[in-house]
């Protein structure tokens, strides 16, 4: 079943984001005083952002922990709005949230990785949005499921939410990686080529849990083609009563967005540019088919291999053999340029439709 059209109005028609990339949204992690606020506004404001930000409800894992100010905080906001002019954001979890970002005049909201994960509650908040028009981003589910994050854009839309967009925080893992969420740039890449008309955001503060990263992702966000990035900034991070170690300062976040992102073009007219690129691209024609010669000629060996099984009643999966192979094809392949976890990934989906194949056979009633 292919992919659900969906009615999107374009992120530049939407009132609070100008061209060129990136398009920013930023602020605290929380709002934790009308004073910090403002003051992180004013330093926001000041360097050219738009679109302000700050947790107001914050789903916490363990009770006890701050879980934000609550509506009070929506006031500060409110004022951020009328005395700096910026737009005005925040995350939504429940029916109860909307009512109040309504009722103060929020101008974008978006629905957390906690959220995103739950249809029951996706479908509340896209109940209560119908007939705003207010824009909001969804976020990606915990895991990778991707069909997960779809439908909740699917929801939204239904309700009649066209101005919609999306936001990579990464993913949870139990490997041990140097940032706080897995990335899974393919996840986000396979996203864009199946919805390339959705706005794409990136959130390098919570992927990350460290300032430190905060310019490796965005950069890594903008060569990929995406369109925004969400970034905490706090008028005085050490202070923070949530997420301290990720969130900049709008000093900082000035200086990383004008002096060391570089922003790419996403084409070139230049004749020069279009002739060399249409050159390697046919070589890549050509070796993509060489690939899929390649790949439909060893399943037809993988095909011969298990009629032989069937006829000598050996057993599907020989472990010893494929622990050999793909051995000797992560040692064959570092003298090509590619990665271990590149050729495990590759020859691990191949061998399991090896093996698929061969199960069939052997299952078959002759």
């Amino acid at each position: 079943m292919g992919d659900k059209k969906l009615e999107i109005i374009p992120l530049y028609e939407w009132g609070m984001f100008t061209e060129p990339r990136p398009s920013v949204v930023a602020g605290p992690c929380s709002a934790e005083s009308e004073e910090q606020v403002m003051e992180t506004a004013k330093g926001l404001k000041e360097m050219g952002i738009n679109v302000f930000r700050a947790g107001i409800w914050k789903p916490r894992t363990h009770p006890g922990c701050f879980e934000g100010v609550g509506v009070e905080g929506l006031e500060w906001l409110q004022r951020v709005k009328q005395e700096y002019g910026l737009k005005i954001s925040t995350e939504v979890a429940s029916e109860k949230h909307v009512a109040e970002c309504i009722r103060y005049g929020v101008d974008l909201v978006w629905l957390g990785a906690r959220t995103t994960t739950n249809p029951f509650l996706v479908q509340e908040i896209a109940d209560a949005l119908k007939g705003t028009d207010i824009p909001v981003l969804v976020k990606n589910p915990v895991n990778a499921d991707l069909d997960l994050w779809i439908g909740a854009l699917e929801r939204l839309n239904r309700a009649g939410i066209k101005k919609l967009g999306v936001i990579l925080r990464g993913f949870s893992t139990f490997d041990k990686i140097k940032y706080r969420n897995d990335p899974q740039w393919q996840v986000a890449i396979e996203f864009r080529s199946r919805y390339p008309e959705i706005p794409f955001f990136v959130d390098p503060s919570h992927l990350g849990g460290h300032k430190d990263y905060i310019l490796e992702i965005s950069q890594r966000s903008l060569d990929l083609g995406f369109e925004g990035l969400m970034i905490e900034s706090h008028c005085n991070p050490t202070v923070a009563l949530s997420d301290a170690k990720q969130q900049l300062t709008p000093d900082q976040l000035s200086d990383l967005l004008y002096h060391q992102i570089v922003v790419r073009e996403k084409d070139s007219d230049a004749p020069e540019w279009k002739e060399n690129i249409d050159q390697l691209r046919a070589k890549i024609d050509v070796i993509d088919e060489n690939i899929l010669y390649a790949l439909g000629t060893r399943m037809n060996v993988s095909r011969q291999i298990g009629e032989y099984k069937k006829e000598n009643n050996i057993a599907i999966l020989q472990t010893s053999r494929w622990d050999k192979v793909l051995s000797k094809v992560v040692e064959k392949g570092n003298n090509y340029g590619l990665t271990a976890n590149f050729l495990k990934d590759v020859f691990t989906a191949i061998h399991e439709a090896s093996v698929e194949v061969q199960n069939e056979i052997i299952s078959r009633k002759d």
